[in-house]
């Protein structure tokens, strides 16, 4: 196996993140690589009275998702040294996103939380299996424990 050059930690900011980012720091040690984070906002979809929510639409929910998210991607950045430059934030499916940005950024490893769930919630789909299944680099799955 070649050596670890750049390691893209996929975070959610769910409790367990911090599992996640520790992991990936550590083996970002280990092989003196370059470390970047993304977190990808979920694409919501939006709802109408048509569909019988009575939601009042001066709620712009996106924008307080990404105002926060940025916030959490910038303190985390900080804490573990990481440049502006390697910091995405995207909208979209983490999936598709987190295997996007690693393409284009020519990233030789992700890693991802994994809940490890199964039935009607794997079914669902599961962001670690996703990026598992789409990408070309390796990937590492750190295994959260459910409460």
């Amino acid at each position: 196996m070649d050596k670890y050059q750049h390691i893209l930690v996929a975070v959610d900011f769910f409790e367990k993140c911090d599992a996640v980012v520790k992991r990936a720091k550590d083996v970002a040690t280990n092989y003196q690589a370059k470390l970047s984070i993304i977190h990808v906002v979920d694409s919501l979809p939006m709802i109408t009275a048509g569909y019988g929510a009575d939601i009042p639409l001066n709620i712009d929910l996106t924008t307080e998702l990404m105002a926060e998210a940025k916030k959490r991607l910038h303190k985390l950045a900080v804490e573990l040294s990481v440049s502006e430059d390697n910091v995405w934030l995207e909208m979209g499916s983490p999936k598709t996103e987190i295997v996007r940005v690693a393409e284009e950024n020519k990233v030789d490893l992700i890693v991802v939380g994994s809940h490890g769930r199964h039935g009607l919630a794997l079914l669902l789909g599961s962001t670690a299996n996703g990026v598992l299944h789409h990408t070309r680099c390796d990937v590492l799955a750190v295994r959260l424990q459910d409460d």
